[in-house]
């Protein structure tokens, strides 16, 4: 490729990343948000539990109070959505996004669902300049993924951020005599088990822990019976997953079948959705994952009235309360610039500091700081934060009952 096609193709790619303020500023009659989410495939239950409720209900609240107000129009105007199916597919992701850009022509995007496939679509986000909100990935890649993409904010943190939370409690449950030094670890072969799994692998590592067995399964594996197995026989305290939704159903339903009972039983995505406690009643008692809620958090809990009231369930204890607060986040964002200028929008999101149903946010290298809960645990039919230690923090319940 020649110097003169490049710039050619750089200039386009600006042009086209401007034609939605541009739009904006001859008058439109709305604001359009496009994104490409997982409607169908192995992704669905994830997306439809995590972000579109939260999609759906901050576009509600936006356009009831007549839109987004852009000072420099004078006026609000309401958002207009339009969505694809990216079909759990990282092509077909990459395919959508760019068709919402270049011939939907949206003002602004929203994130698909999964470490994978925000990886998948990041490039297209910032060869565009629009900003990518993650707040269903995690990956030790972000720091250097916000240097590289700067449009990219990656809201869930880091695999070894979790991590860490995770050996700290396990090193005190050892210390205390509760739990031996040997851990069973399995993960999903996507971006995010693979992630976790490899900082954990060191942090356990570096913390005296021995993996007595670690293994790695395939999407859309059904049957983890043989998995579960190994992990008993192995004789580990500890039983730690990095599963995806699917996943974590079948892991619970088929622990509860084997009477698999470790005393600290860590599992994946989905531990937190309401969905988990409604299938497995009291059976949830002492299960833990990733995330959890403060149970004097006013912000959030007049949120999870508002998801209720409009979706008839709970939302995700996890990454829904992030993913609402990315869009708050926005919402101010847009308003403090007055209008759809991404560049400044990006910039508004590096800089500001934001009021969220978590409190006030601001972002650190494009990313939260003490903001989250880390580990959750199901205490008393809530999702409790039990790591890090900071105000509202929870004790550990361990061991795990027996299966009811």
């Amino acid at each position: 490729m020649t110097y003169w096609t490049k710039a050619l193709g750089a200039a386009l790619a600006l042009a086209l990343a401007a034609d939605g303020a541009a739009a904006q500023d001859a008058g439109a009659k709305s604001i359009k948000i496009g994104y490409a989410i997982s409607k169908t495939g192995p992704n669905a239950g994830g997306a439809n539990i995590t972000q579109i409720p939260n999609y759906q209900l901050w576009v509600k609240e936006v356009n009831d109070k007549g839109g987004l107000m852009l000072s420099s129009l004078g006026k609000r105007l309401p958002i207009e959505v339009i969505e694809y199916d990216d079909r759990s597919n990282s092509e077909e992701a990459v395919r959508a996004v760019e068709r919402l850009i270049t011939q939907d022509k949206v003002d602004l995007l929203f994130p698909p669902w999964g470490t994978g496939l925000n990886l998948a679509v990041g490039p297209v986000f910032n060869k565009y300049g629009y900003p990518q909100l993650a707040f269903s990935a995690v990956t030790d890649r972000a720091p250097e993924l916000a240097k590289r993409w700067p449009n990219s904010f990656w809201l869930l943190g880091t695999s070894a951020q979790y991590v860490e939370a995770l050996v700290a409690l396990l090193t005190k449950m050892r210390g205390e005599g509760k739990i031996n030094d040997t851990i069973a670890m399995i993960s999903i072969a996507d971006g995010f088990g693979i992630d976790l799994s490899a900082a954990a692998r060191s942090g356990f590592g570096k913390a005296g822990f021995k993996l007595a067995y670690d293994k790695s399964y395939p999407i859309g594996t059904q049957d983890l019976s043989p998995l579960i197995g190994e992990a008993a026989r192995s004789g580990a305290d500890t039983f730690v997953a990095f599963s995806y939704p699917p996943d974590t159903m079948a892991l619970t339903n088929q622990s509860k079948v084997a009477a698999f009972a470790p005393k600290v039983m860590f599992l994946g995505v989905g531990v937190g959705f309401p969905l988990y406690p409604q299938n497995f009643g009291a059976n949830t008692e002492g299960i833990m994952s990733l995330g959890g809620w403060s149970t004097d958090n006013v912000g959030t809990a007049e949120y999870r009235k508002r998801h209720l009231a409009m979706h008839g369930r709970d939302p995700d204890y996890w990454a829904s309360q992030v993913g609402y607060s990315s869009l708050q986040m926005l919402e101010q964002a847009i308003e403090r610039v007055g209008k759809i200028d991404r560049e400044a929008i990006i910039k508004e999101l590096q800089n500001g500091t934001f009021d969220t149903l978590l409190g006030k946010i601001k972002l650190v290298d494009n990313m939260p700081k003490d903001a989250l809960w880390l580990i959750g645990q199901w205490q008393n039919g809530f999702y409790t934060g039990v790591a890090p230690q900071r105000a509202g923090v929870k004790p550990v319940v361990v061991p795990k009952a027996a299966w009811k």
